[in-house]
């Protein structure tokens, strides 16, 4: 590691080897303790920051990652320790294996579910809602196997462990999961492990992490095993983009050794799109340690925890993998900013660092910067053994439906163990839909702040038949000959609109002929077909032409071979179950 002057510059230093991965909990706070002891508090002019709760280490420690607000308009997360459980021995001023907890907007936490090591110990960042309104999740150690899990756990605290890793022979499907699952379109959860697996990791020998996806009811299969030149050691989130694969990072490997961006089909077919430190001086940044987000503009945006100064970037990257530096942070605005952004609802990105701030010794930020990249300091965390910003890999926040960020604290003190805040940004209310994708007559949850009263959900326009059943939740029916655009939720206070487009899934139902030559015209019926951008037959791009909202017309191109038939919406994609035969 090293420092300089004013800067407090950072290089992390990899226990594998290489820069920007290994150091444990504890060498990050005895790191924050050294290097920032006496921070300021410092808030701009039009935000206020609330801390609503902290932890004493028997109802968790180490509050980690974003927090997810449920049906019911609490806030559920995990903390990675506490909970007063012995079986785990942790060497820290809490004892316990973690813990799941809900808390209400208010602040009142109650701890659902304590870890027991049989169960999982240590659960990683973050929990997702499935479409079942349960919670899923993974724990980085414990289980039958000793190296972690995937668990269920419903809104009452009923946990059921789903998946014990390590349960293959050599540790193929693989082994200490880092991140929170995505639930994919089709039902099933999709995650990353860390270690395990049967690939290359060059000299790090094998088992370098694997992509996995497993099924509301427990079924695992490993659909990926990391090799160096790809990428290695995945530890974030992975993104479901609107062409229905799957983005996320490495923290190592891949062209220049520094960590990569990568897509993969939910058939398990893995691209590495990007190598860092492929600029000069490392101007792109290494590693990213954080998850991507996909933005309006169908784009990914996320950070990394180092620039060619040590002090992290933000950056943009296409599909298809061109990827634009749009800052480098200094000390002032906060450095290593290793946790994922989230996009608001004013088109901005809010996130975290975990050091530096708006005086020399402040310990960590929460920033505003939008998407050309320019950065606005919110708030500067203060003393380290009260307000340190969570350190690791994770310092996601979450905007709440009512407009406010909520994110959670780590701390070093013996008498707490962490804190819950809340940042107010002058940002209004708004609906969010789970989940924000689905076809005609599909049942979609509404989830907002004081729904009663609510006379009319439009779905980019149209009209919905729907049910109240909350003052936070409607149920509302996908409308027919629908577009991708907002929900907007008529009240008697007045109008708002969900903070995402929701995404109507295009279907294909059959194709005539089912087999030609080039130049033949192929009449492609299906539903939500109106958006349609482009159309490819055995995967070369063909010339059509959209005739109504059940049917495309698409003409057999040059080049094509015998494969399916697919169609990119502004919804997703959609491919046919059979080929098309090429005479």
């Amino acid at each position: 590691m090293t420092t300089s002057g004013s800067g407090g510059l950072l290089t992390f230093v990899s226990s594998r080897g290489g820069a920007g991965r290994g150091m444990g909990k504890a060498s990050w706070k005895m790191l924050c303790g050294t290097l920032f002891v006496l921070c300021a508090a410092i808030a701009g002019p039009a935000q206020t920051l609330d801390f609503l709760l902290k932890f004493d280490g028997t109802n968790g420690f180490f509050p980690n990652g974003p927090l997810v607000q449920g049906r019911d308009g609490s806030f559920y997360g995990v903390a990675s320790y506490g909970g007063m459980i012995s079986a785990c021995g942790e060497s820290f001023p809490f004892e316990g294996c973690g813990t799941v907890f809900k808390m209400t907007p208010g602040g009142e936490l109650t701890t659902l579910h304590l870890f027991d090591r049989s169960d999982g110990a240590q659960p990683s960042p973050g929990l997702v809602q499935g479409t079942d309104g349960n919670f899923y999740g993974t724990t980085t150690n414990g289980g039958t196997n000793g190296d972690g899990t995937v668990f269920k756990v419903t809104p009452g605290g009923v946990l059921t462990t789903l998946y014990s890793f390590c349960a293959q022979t050599a540790c193929a499907d693989g082994s200490s999961p880092q991140a929170a699952l995505v639930q994919g379109t089709d039902g099933d959860f999709y995650g990353t492990t860390s270690s395990g697996g049967i690939g290359n990791c060059g000299n790090y020998g094998a088992g370098c992490g694997t992509v996995f996806k497993i099924s509301p009811e427990g079924t695992l299969m490993s659909l990926h095993s990391f090799n160096l030149a790809e990428g290695i050691y995945p530890d974030a989130t992975l993104v479901q983009g609107t062409d229905g694969n799957f983005y996320g990072t490495t923290t190592d490997g891949g062209a220049n050794g520094r960590g990569t961006v990568f897509r993969i089909t939910p058939a398990g077919i893995l691209t590495a799109l990007y190598s860092f430190c492929a600029q000069v001086e490392c101007t792109d940044g290494f590693p990213p340690f954080s998850a991507l987000v996909q933005a309006d503009d169908g784009n990914f945006y996320g950070t990394s925890g180092n620039g060619n100064d040590g002090t992290g970037t933000f950056f943009r990257i296409t599909p298809n993998g061109a990827l634009t530096t749009l800052h480098l942070f200094v000390f002032g605005e906060g450095i290593n900013p290793s946790g994922a952004v989230v996009q608001g609802t004013d088109g901005n990105f809010y996130g975290r660092t975990w050091a530096g701030g708006l005086q020399s010794n402040s310990c960590g930020t929460f920033y505003k910067i939008t998407p050309t990249g320019a950065l606005t300091v919110l708030y500067s965390f203060d003393n380290w053994t009260e307000h340190m910003p969570s350190l690791g890999t994770v310092l996601g926040v979450v905007q709440a439906t009512a407009g406010s960020f909520y994110g959670t604290t780590e701390n070093v003190g013996t008498s707490i163990a962490g804190k819950i805040f809340r940042m107010g940004v002058g940002l209004g209310w708004f609906n969010e839909e789970l989940p924000n994708y689905g076809k005609p007559g599909d049942i979609i949850k509404i989830l907002g702040t004081d729904l009663t009263g609510a006379t009319h959900v439009r779905f980019a326009g149209n009209a919905a038949s729907f049910t109240v059943v909350s003052p936070t939740e409607i149920d509302a029916i996908v409308p027919p000959f629908l577009t991708t655009g907002y929900v907007k939720v008529t009240l008697p206070s007045g109008t708002m609109h969900s903070n995402t487009k929701f995404r109507v899934l295009p279907q294909i139902t059959s194709f005539a002929p089912d087999s030609g030559s080039e130049g033949t015209l192929v009449v492609i019926t299906g539903v939500s077909l109106t958006q349609t951008t482009s159309v490819t037959i055995g995967g070369v791009s063909a010339s059509f032409v959209v005739v109504n909202d059940t049917t495309v017309n698409a003409t057999v191109p040059t080049g094509a071979t015998t494969g399916e038939i697919s169609i990119t919406t502004q919804g997703g994609t959609v491919a046919t179950t059979t080929n098309f035969t090429v005479e």
